[in-house]
C-alpha cells in the first residue's frame, strides 16, 4: 500500500472527464489493510505537527484545507484523527452556518475570505464557500437572500461561481498558500447506517437534525451538484481530491497522506539566524552555564 500512488489516484487532474459514477465510495482496493492505514495515519499526524512546527517558525506561506461532504460524511473525525499532532497555536479550524445579516450584506466569499489563515497556520474549512454551487443551487430560493441585484442571476451564475472561486484560488495561491481540497464522497447507504447510529447512541444524539433527513430526500440534487462543482473547480493550482468515505479509516489515511505530501514540498526550514544573533545566543548561553 503506497500512499503516494493513492494521493495521486484521489487527484482529479482532468475534470472536464469526471463522473461522480465512477468514483466507488467503499473502494479501498485490494492495498488497503485497516491496521496499517491506522498506522500510517497516526504517523502521518506526527509528521504534520513536526512540518507545521517549521510552517510557523519560517512564517511565509499558508495552508487551507477544505473538506467537503454530505452530512455524517466524516469531516469532524477527519479533522480530529487527521490533525491530533498540530500544536493548536498553528492551526484554525472554521465552520460556516447559515449566513448572517451582515455577511449576506457583502459578497458570498467576503465571509469565508476573512476566515483564511494567517502565513505560518494550518487552517480548516468546514464546509466552505462551496456551499454557494452546492447548497445554494439545490436550494435556488436562498439566492433571494443575497440582495443580489436580478442582472447577476442569469442561467449562467453557478459557472460564473465557478470561475470566480477559481480566481480566488489562484490569488490565493499567488500569495503563498497552498489549498488543499477534499470531497468525502459517502454513499446513501453508509450515510443511512450513520444517521442510525446517531439516533441509537445517546453520545451522539446531539449530532442529528431533522434537517439532515431533509436534505438527505434531496440526494440525487446534490450528487448533481457535487459534480457539476468538482467539474467547474479541479484546477492545476488547486485539485480537488475525491476521497472514498465509506470506510473512515481509509479515509483519514488518504488525507493525511495527501496533507504531508503538500508540506514536505515547500522545503520548510526554521529560518536561519544571522551571525549577530548567533553571537548574541553564544554570549546568553555562556552566562547561563557559568550562573
Amino acid at each position: 500500500m503506497d500512499p503516494k500512488s493513492l494521493v495521486r489516484e484521489s487527484q482529479i487532474l482532468k475534470p472536464k472527464e469526471f463522473r461522480l459514477k465512477d468514483h466507488d465510495p467503499r473502494d479501498t482496493g485490494s492495498r488497503a489493510d485497516r491496521g496499517k492505514a491506522e498506522e500510517l495515519t497516526k504517523a502521518a499526524s506526527d509528521r504534520i505537527g513536526e512540518l507545521q512546527d517549521r510552517l510557523y517558525a519560517q512564517n511565509r506561506w499558508g495552508v487551507l484545507i477544505i473538506l467537503q461532504g454530505m452530512d455524517a460524511a466524516g469531516k469532524d473525525s477527519t479533522i480530529k484523527h487527521v490533525l491530533a499532532g498540530v500544536n493548536p497555536q498553528g492551526c484554525e479550524v472554521r465552520s460556516f452556518k447559515t449566513p448572517s445579516a451582515e455577511e449576506l450584506s457583502h459578497d458570498w466569499l467576503w465571509r469565508t475570505h476573512k476566515a483564511v489563515p494567517e502565513r505560518g497556520k494550518l487552517g480548516v474549512f468546514n464546509r466552505s464557500y462551496y456551499e454557494e454551487v452546492l447548497f445554494v443551487r439545490v436550494h435556488p430560493e436562498t439566492l433571494a437572500r443575497q440582495k443580489l441585484p436580478e442582472s447577476c442571476v442569469s442561467e449562467k451564475i453557478w459557472d460564473e461561481r465557478f470561475e470566480d472561486i477559481n480566481a480566488f484560488e489562484l490569488f490565493m495561491v499567488r500569495n503563498g498558500y497552498v489549498v488543499l481540497k477534499f470531497f468525502l464522497n459517502m454513499s446513501k447507504e453508509e450515510q443511512r447506517e450513520r444517521l442510525l447510529v446517531r439516533l441509537e447512541e445517546l453520545s451522539k444524539n446531539w449530532k442529528f437534525s431533522p434537517d439532515d433527513l431533509a436534505e438527505r430526500a434531496r440526494w440525487n440534487e446534490y450528487m448533481n451538484a457535487y459534480e457539476q462543482m468538482i467539474r467547474g473547480t479541479s484546477t492545476n493550482h488547486a485539485p480537488w481530491h475525491v476521497i472514498p468515505a465509506d470506510r473512515k479509516w481509509y479515509a483519514r489515511m488518504l488525507i493525511s497522506a495527501a496533507i504531508v505530501q503538500a508540506l514536505e514540498s515547500l522545503d520548510l526550514q526554521f529560518p536561519a539566524l544571522d551571525p549577530a544573533k548567533k553571537k548574541q545566543i553564544a554570549i546568553i548561553e555562556t552566562s547561563l552555564r557559568q550562573d
